[in-house]
């Protein structure tokens, strides 16, 4: 967990470009966005992955997506729409094992994803 690179963010360890944050929730730029707006929204509270998630984080992961929305908003680009990632494990694309949701916006975003 030392090396965990979001709770750096959350320590002000590493800077960010940080655009919204609570005493559970932290959300910032992704340095390598995959569409114009590519926001990471991260819990405080370290969870490994989406398989380490317990019961008494469901409220959690619901105010995860009530943030997304609400940064959608903000960011313009609820009304056309966007997207919303939450990746587990290798096979699945995670690459920062510290859960967190991807939202993507501003272009058209196809399927399979890319």
């Amino acid at each position: 967990m030392s090396d965990d690179l979001f709770l750096k963010i959350i320590n002000r360890e590493i800077p960010a470009d940080i655009i919204y944050e609570s005493d559970e929730i932290l959300a910032f730029r992704d340095i390598n966005p995959q569409a114009p707006v590519h926001v990471l929204i991260i819990p405080k509270e370290y969870i490994k992955t989406i398989n380490d998630m317990e019961s008494k984080h469901a409220e959690m992961a619901g105010k995860l997506f009530l943030v997304a929305a609400e940064i959608a908003r903000k960011e313009g680009i609820a009304e056309n729409g966007y997207r919303v990632v939450m990746n587990c494990n290798k096979a699945g694309g995670q690459a920062v094992y510290h859960i967190h949701l991807h939202l993507l916006g501003g272009r058209q975003m196809g399927w399979p994803p890319g």
